[in-house]
C-alpha cells in the first residue's frame, strides 16, 4: 500500500485511469508473468492508476486465490508509482472477503461493484456499500450501474460514509450526475470523487467534464496507450480538434465495433492487447471471444488511430 491517501493520489490524474486485463495461460489457468508485464508497462506508459480485477479484468470470473494473487502482483508490478485500487462485488458477505484479501495484498482501495443480481432498494444498497466500507481501511469508490442505480439522495449518503471517497457512473444519464453533484456539494461538501466508468468512456467524457468530472476509466489504454495518452492530453489542455479528430476517426468506430457483440468491452479489449503483441489469453466464459472478421476491423482501427497520431505529429 502507498502512504499517500488514494483520494488525492486521484484527484488530479497525470494520466488515464488503467484497468488491465486478466492473463491466462494457453490451458485458461492465471498467468501472473504476462499480468506483471502488462501492467508494468502501463504504468510506465502513464497510466495514473491501476484499476486491477475490476470489469476489464474479468472480475467475475475469479476465484478468490486467483483474484489475491493478481492484485498482489499488480501492487509489486506497480511499485507505488501509482495506486493500486482493486475489485469488490457480490453479495455482501463475498465483497467484505474480496476488500480483506485487497488490503492484504497491499491494495491501495477499493472499486465497490454491484451486488450480484438483486434488485435491491436504497436502503438495502446504502447498507451494503457501507458494510463493504466498514470491513477495511481502504477508501472506497462505489460503481453505478445495472442493478445499482441511485438516488441524489442516496450518493449525499454515501459521501457522508466513513471510507467511501467516490462515486464511478457507468450508468451515462447525465441530468442524474448532475442532481448527484449539487446535492452533495450542498447537503455534504468535500472533496468526493466522481468518475466517467462507462466502456469506452472518451467517446462521452467531453460531456462528463462539462460537469466538472474529469476522472474516467480508459479501457483503451490497454492496448493502444499512445491514442489513451493524446486524448488525455488533448482533454487536460483543452485541445478540442486534436479530441475531435481521435473522437471522429477512432473512438466513434471502436464503440461501433464494440457494440457488434455481447460482453465485447472485455473480450475486444483483449484481443487489441494481443494485436499489440502481449498474448493475455482469451477470455473466460461466460464471456465468448471476438470473431476473426471484428479482429481484422480493430487491427486497422487501431493503425488508423496511430496515424492520426502521425498526422497531429
Amino acid at each position: 500500500m502507498t502512504p499517500a491517501p488514494l483520494a488525492a493520489r486521484l484527484r488530479d490524474p497525470s494520466g488515464p485511469l488503467f484497468f488491465p486485463v486478466t492473463a491466462y495461460g494457453p490451458g485458461g489457468s492465471l498467468d501472473l508473468d504476462v499480468y506483471r508485464t502488462h501492467v508494468r508497462r502501463g504504468v510506465e506508459a502513464g497510466a495514473a492508476a491501476v484499476f486491477a480485477c475490476c470489469g476489464t479484468g474479468e472480475f467475475h470470473a475469479l476465484l478468490p486465490e486467483e483474484f489475491e494473487a493478481c492484485v498482489r502482483t499488480a501492487v509489486e508490478a506497480a511499485g507505488g508509482r501509482v495506486p493500486v485500487v482493486a475489485g469488490a462485488g457480490y453479495g455482501t458477505a463475498l465483497a467484505v472477503r474480496y476488500a480483506r484479501l485487497a488490503a492484504g495484498a497491499g491494495a491501495d482501495g477499493l472499486l465497490a461493484m454491484p451486488p450480484y443480481l438483486v434488485l435491491a432498494g436504497q436502503e438495502g444498497l446504502l447498507r451494503h456499500y457501507r458494510e463493504v466500507a466498514a470491513a477495511t481501511a481502504l477508501p472506497v469508490v462505489v460503481y453505478q450501474r445495472d442493478n445499482a442505480v441511485f438516488t441524489p439522495a442516496t450518493v449525499v449518503e454515501l459521501a457522508r460514509t466513513d471510507g467511501v471517497i467516490g462515486l464511478k457512473d457507468g450508468l451515462g444519464d447525465l441530468d442524474l450526475m448532475q442532481r448527484f453533484v449539487s446535492a452533495v456539494r450542498t447537503e455534504a461538501p468535500g472533496d468526493f470523487l466522481y468518475f466517467n466508468g462507462l466502456p469506452t468512456a472518451e467517446q462521452t467524457q467531453l460531456a462528463y467534464r462539462a460537469l466538472g468530472i474529469s476522472l474516467y476509466s480508459s479501457a483503451v489504454f490497454c492496448f493502444a496507450p499512445e491514442i489513451a495518452l493524446a486524448f488525455h492530453r488533448a482533454l487536460e489542455s483543452d485541445d478540442l480538434p486534436t479530441a475531435h479528430r481521435l473522437l471522429d476517426g477512432f473512438y466513434r468506430p471502436f464503440v461501433e465495433l464494440r457494440a457488434q457483440g455481447r460482453g465485447y468491452a472485455v473480450s475486444l479489449v483483449k484481443a487489441g492487447v494481443r494485436l499489440r503483441g502481449l498474448d493475455v489469453g482469451e477470455v473466460r466464459p461466460p464471456l465468448h471471444e471476438p470473431g476473426e472478421d471484428h479482429v481484422k476491423q480493430l487491427a486497422q482501427l487501431i493503425e488508423r488511430g496511430c496515424a492520426l497520431l502521425e498526422e497531429d505529429a
